[in-house]
């Protein structure tokens, strides 16, 4: 018998990719991650374009939302530019 085991960062990329939007408190609750904010940087490091939207609903209440994305030209150009020094 085999036992996969999944790890939280994994279960959020696959939530991500999936379109799902999340916030903080639903990773923290969904997949049980103590610190969302080193996970999503540790996310970020190994690539994923992790991007973090606000909205404002109709009664001016402001959420965040964490999303997979598709970096811009900029950023990718940066990112080349930051290795060549």
């Amino acid at each position: 018998m085999t036992v996969t085991t999944t790890t939280k960062a994994a279960k959020v990329i696959a939530a991500f990719e999936n379109g799902d939007e999340l916030s903080g408190k639903q990773i923290s609750a969904r997949f049980g991650v103590k610190n969302v904010r080193a996970l999503i940087s540790s996310l970020r490091m190994q690539g994923y374009s992790v991007y973090n939207n606000q909205r404002t609903n109709g009664s001016g209440e402001t959420s965040s939302k964490y999303r997979l994305g598709t970096p811009s030209r900029a950023v990718v150009a940066a990112g080349y530019q930051a290795l060549a020094m």
